[in-house]
């Protein structure tokens, strides 16, 4: 039985959301003291956490920040923030989805089994074999830790940072059409923003730019990115 924590300050969606997540087989659990909601993730353990963002205290971009000192368990965001830079900013703060409040609730679950899924089910990475590393002249991804490695310097990727480098390392040269690099990301495209794959995108450049790789990641307008081996004449 998967747990799944609800950070939710109103009694009435919160009630909601976790009749729903029990009915379907899942354990819900409230936090409802807003000062700790780290201390109550690290003591729960749960398998994915639903935050608002309106919170008393901090706003749940705090609280998925605190979150990611911790674990890489999918973040949901639920608000009835609709504003495209709330999102850009869920997912900047270590956020995997965001739904809109008034929302559906065969739309969060269709979103919350998809993240169960890429995380623990079917989709989830397998123990560390040959095919976690990804090699392109040097540039390394090793999918069981997380880390993107060139020239000696080494890098963290969240779990969605990991699997778009890895869809554009194995299209080196080619293009990644958006539809590809969607589905690598998400099972279930269907309510995805076309937002939420540029702002990764440009997650993952910036990490390749810590590494030392610039202008790796072209942008092909109307299809989707292509990565280039800019480093391979690189000293």
């Amino acid at each position: 039985m998967y747990t799944i924590m609800i950070v939710e300050d109103d009694d009435k969606i919160a009630a909601i959301l976790g009749d729903y997540l029990d009915k379907y087989g899942y354990k819900p659990v409230r936090v409802t003291d807003y000062r700790n909601v780290k201390q109550a993730f690290a003591e729960l353990a749960p398998h994915l956490a639903i935050l608002d963002i309106n919170l008393p205290q901090f706003d749940g971009f705090y609280w998925c920040r605190q979150i990611r000192t911790l674990s890489n368990v999918p973040i949901l965001f639920l608000s009835a923030r609709v504003g495209e830079m709330d999102q850009v900013m869920a997912i900047e703060n270590g956020g995997d989805d965001y739904i809109t409040k008034p929302f559906h609730l065969e739309v969060v679950m269709a979103k919350i089994k998809s993240a169960l899924r890429r995380a623990y089910g079917e989709y989830a990475s397998m123990p560390q074999t040959a095919t976690d590393i990804v090699d392109v002249d040097g540039l390394t991804l090793d999918r069981s830790k997380g880390t993107l490695e060139w020239n000696g310097r080494k890098t963290d990727l969240s779990r969605n940072e990991s699997r778009l480098a890895e869809a554009l390392m194995r299209q080196a040269g080619q293009i990644a059409t958006r539809e590809q690099l969607l589905e690598a990301l998400w099972d279930d495209v269907t309510f995805v923003d076309d937002n939420t794959l540029t702002v990764n995108v440009t997650r993952v450049r910036k990490k390749l730019e810590e590494l030392g790789i610039d202008r790796a990641i072209d942008t092909v307008r109307g299809q989707g990115y292509r990565l280039l081996v800019t480093w391979r004449d690189a000293p």
